[in-house]
């Protein structure tokens, strides 16, 4: 499993420093094609554009070496505080066409983002009150068998244990946490803005997960891969000891409840 994160990690460095060089390379081609022909302006508006130029490479050198030492180090340096932003509006499309243009695919590309996204999240946001957390998951972490409709009110859940929406319940009820179900974007966009979250800690595919910690910057999501045995969308899981790992993170730790150190993960599942 080490492995594998090592791997995303090293992926993300590449492409993005990749990423960075062709940028800086396209800044530095702007330069030089009005370089030949401002000279009729006088010298002064050479210089003046070359200094732009050359504080826009800077601007951009800053942020790759600002997430460079965030994914290194693990923790953020106080002069590098907006790198997750740089990371999520400037570099994550740009990263995506540089993978593409190599073959990458789009799930492994996504798949390092979110990796790089939660450990810059871990480093940067401190622990909030139960109230202000919020657990949002798809809806086909639900059964595809169950007719109850959850999307409304996650309560309609009767617990029979066929999916992992019971595990989830367990853990909003045992640490009082906000716990809903989308079953899209828009959907899930309105929930936030509902329940006004100070942080969420989203489940789902690499796609949606991507998508998500995008439309929703700067409000920090911590990511959870969901599982999908069935395929996409269907019948998919989560691991729950994952999700309670996070939740112990990200809560105050005198809001833990007194069994915080058990895990709802751990407890049978009935009805299977």
């Amino acid at each position: 499993m080490s492995v594998e994160k090592d791997n995303k990690k090293r992926l993300f460095i590449g492409l993005i420093t990749g990423t960075c060089l062709l940028l800086c390379a396209f800044l530095g081609l702007l330069w030089y094609v009005p370089y030949a022909g401002l000279d009729s302006f006088g010298a002064w508006a050479t210089w003046s554009w070359g200094l732009f130029i050359f504080a826009l490479i800077v601007l951009v050198g800053w942020a790759y070496a600002g997430l460079l030492i965030n994914v290194i180090l693990g923790k953020t340096h106080p002069f590098f505080q907006k790198a997750r932003g740089l990371s999520i509006k400037l570099f994550l499309p740009l990263m995506t066409i540089l993978g593409r243009v190599f073959g990458l695919s789009k799930r492994k590309i996504r798949g390092s983002f979110i990796k790089v996204n939660n450990e810059l999240v871990l480093s940067e946001v401190g622990r909030f009150d139960p109230e202000k957390i919020m657990i949002l998951t798809p809806h086909c972490l639900q059964a595809s068998r169950c007719d109850m409709r959850l999307t409304y009110d996650i309560d309609n859940c009767k617990r029979c244990g066929l999916c992992t929406i019971k595990g989830l319940l367990e853990l909003r009820d045992k640490y009082g946490v906000h716990f809903h179900v989308a079953t899209g974007g828009t959907i899930a966009r309105r929930l936030v803005v509902q329940n006004r979250p100070r942080m969420i800690i989203a489940i789902a595919c690499e796609r949606d997960l991507a998508s998500g910690i995008q439309d929703t910057y700067p409000l920090p999501v911590y990511g959870v891969l969901n599982e999908r045995p069935h395929g996409p969308c269907l019948d998919t899981q989560v691991s729950l000891i994952d999700v309670e790992n996070a939740l112990r993170r990200f809560l105050k730790e005198d809001k833990l409840p007194a069994d915080a150190d058990k895990n709802v993960g751990l407890t049978p599942l009935t009805g299977l």
